[in-house]
């Protein structure tokens, strides 16, 4: 995959030379964005690019953008001057952090996941520009790196939800923050499990009409290429158990884990997801840009398999809901991946005020907007 990546970006470095030196055209990201699929009436457009690794990101009140990343140690804000929904700044406020995947925003701080610590950046829109100080809010959740990255948000309710990946492909830990969410006050008080039973999830959101917490859950590797299924889960209430190690999707018991517990009991997904997409972040539609139909649907962000003999996801996905059932799971952008050749992995997706979504790409290094337009 590095070599992958190296050769797309050099080729796309020497297109671009040769762009901007005998065609005086726009940016090669923004070429290629023309390039993706989507829907009669949609549009997709860079929204920024040279973003190293993009993550999880936050919109904050007076429009900043901040974006983590997980390889790269770093913390973006990204700003948009003249409000014409093209980046015209990028600023890294934080560097050398511990695989910085998630942020999140609450009365004006910005707080940031590392592997084992949640830090905070208080007053982070008047100091974002002066190398600001952070204060550690929590630090002693495990240090284990595999699917130690973190995406987090604030609920309802308030507090923090912060998943805690299995620290492997398949096992069961004695230590039961491991495949949990977790959810503690903004100050780091009151840490408590919400749910169990979660391999790896890094991405959630709260159902706009019920409030109540819907996740993504990558399923194990090395079943082969067509099982387990990627989830979309609902956790209504806390103390749910989803299934990881012992099940798998709805009824697929693992072959190592799958005799030792009453798989009955456990919560099944309210969608099975394509195997090994990679189902990262996801977003209730809450927006009115968007024709009717989408209000109140999931998007995902598929990043794409790395264990499959023929790659799957590479796309964004959409789950139509009635009520709390899924009737429906397609396809809504894609062009990322064409043929078994890569160009992009969606990661993330928020929603701008004005309707329109943005979707972070850690392969191509740029974030992108979607917009509709009878």
């Amino acid at each position: 995959m590095n070599s992958e990546k190296t050769q797309h970006q050099v080729y796309g470095l020497l297109l671009l030379i040769l762009c901007l030196s005998v065609f005086n055209c726009k940016s090669i990201q923004e070429e290629n964005s023309g390039g993706l699929k989507l829907p009669p009436g949609f549009k997709i457009d860079v929204f920024a690019n040279n973003i190293s690794g993009a993550r999880s990101m936050a919109l904050s009140p007076g429009g900043i953008l901040f974006v983590g990343t997980r390889d790269h140690g770093r913390v973006y804000a990204i700003i948009d001057k003249d409000k014409d929904f093209k980046a015209d700044e990028i600023i890294t406020i934080a560097s050398g952090l511990n695989m910085p995947n998630g942020v999140a925003l609450k009365n004006g701080d910005l707080y940031v996941a590392e592997v084992s610590r949640i830090i905070k950046f208080p007053d982070i829109e008047s100091n974002f520009r002066n190398k600001p100080s952070f204060i550690v809010i929590k630090d002693d959740f495990p240090t284990e790196r595999h699917h130690g990255w973190k995406f987090i948000k604030f609920g309802p309710d308030g507090k923090l939800y912060i998943p805690v990946g299995a620290p492997c492909n398949i096992c069961l830990s004695e230590d039961p923050r491991f495949a949990s969410i977790m959810r503690m006050n903004p100050d780091g008080s009151e840490s408590e499990i919400f749910a169990n039973g979660v391999r790896n999830t890094v991405g959630f959101d709260w159902n706009p009409l019920t409030h109540e917490l819907w996740f993504t859950d990558n399923g194990r590797d090395m079943l082969g290429d067509n099982i387990p299924p990627d989830e979309l889960n609902r956790a209504p209430q806390k103390g749910l158990h989803f299934g990881y190690p012992f099940l798998h999707g709805k009824s697929i018991l693992d072959p190592e884990f799958g005799n030792r517990a009453d798989t009955s009991v456990y919560v099944k997904p309210v969608q099975e997801l394509g195997p090994h997409v990679a189902a990262l972040g996801m977003e209730f539609y809450k927006g009115s840009m968007f024709p009717a139909e989408f209000k109140n649907q999931v998007f995902i962000a598929e990043h794409g398999s790395w264990n499959r003999s023929e790659k799957i996801g590479y796309r964004i996905s959409l789950v139509k809901l009635n009520g709390n059932n899924s009737v429906s799971y397609s396809t809504f952008a894609e062009g990322w991946l064409r043929g078994q050749t890569v160009s992009g992995r969606p990661v993330d997706i928020e929603q701008m005020p004005d309707g329109s979504l943005l979707v972070s790409d850690d392969f191509a290094d740029v974030i992108y907007r979607i917009t509709y337009e009878k």
